[in-house]
């Protein structure tokens, strides 16, 4: 009988375990599962964010990574063409990098779309508009993310994904609006300075 319950108190800690280990490799996207079991939808949208640089420099600075003009350690291209790339992403979420394989849409200068292949949801639609201001550019960004699982899944996702993910969204706008205002500001430097008017 003793040899019961050890053998039932082994099974039951393999079984957390292998539950335990599922979760982790769906969270780090090497785990990829579309089952449609109580799926539930969510907005990931941000603020429009004005930036102070034109529309075509902003554009040039999203799109960089995808069409291999500027290297970066969260994004590698799997596939890419000129309006279409497969990459793969890698994002740092606290103690862990989830990684995410999406389709990339470029229509410059204008939109960016992503669609979700594989990684830590099953579904997710994102698209970055850029809209042109008097010489600025006004970021709208929109998302939806779908998540399986009923209950568990909208706590998840209220409470875990949705904002996890808009801060890693926010966090990497507000880069790319640090690259292009400063290069729109040294851009306007080197005007001025070798532009007429300087009394010679």
């Amino acid at each position: 009988m003793t040899g019961y319950w050890i053998a039932l108190g082994a099974l039951a800690v393999l079984l957390v375990a292998l539950i335990a280990g599922a979760f982790a490799a769906l969270a780090v996207g090497r785990l990829h599962l579309d089952l449609g079991w109580g799926r539930s939808t969510h907005a990931v949208a941000l603020e429009p964010l004005r930036i102070e640089a034109p529309r075509e420099l902003v554009y040039e600075i999203l799109s960089a990574p995808y069409l291999g003009r500027a290297r970066s350690e969260s994004v590698e291209v799997l596939a890419g063409g000129e309006s279409l790339v497969v990459a793969a992403h890698l994002t740092k979420v606290h103690f862990y990098e989830a990684r995410t394989v999406e389709a990339v849409e470029l229509a410059p200068p204008s939109k960016m779309r992503f669609r979700h292949l594989t990684g830590p949801v099953p579904e997710a639609t994102e698209e970055f508009r850029l809209e042109a201001a008097d010489g600025a550019t006004v970021l709208h960004y929109d998302g939806e993310l779908g998540i399986d699982y009923f209950l568990l899944g909208r706590l998840a996702a209220r409470h875990w994904v949705v904002p996890q993910w808009k801060r890693a969204v926010a966090a990497h706008l507000e880069e790319v609006s640090r690259i292009a205002e400063q290069r729109a500001a040294q851009a306007e430097a080197r005007s001025r300075a070798s532009g007429p008017g300087d009394g010679r």
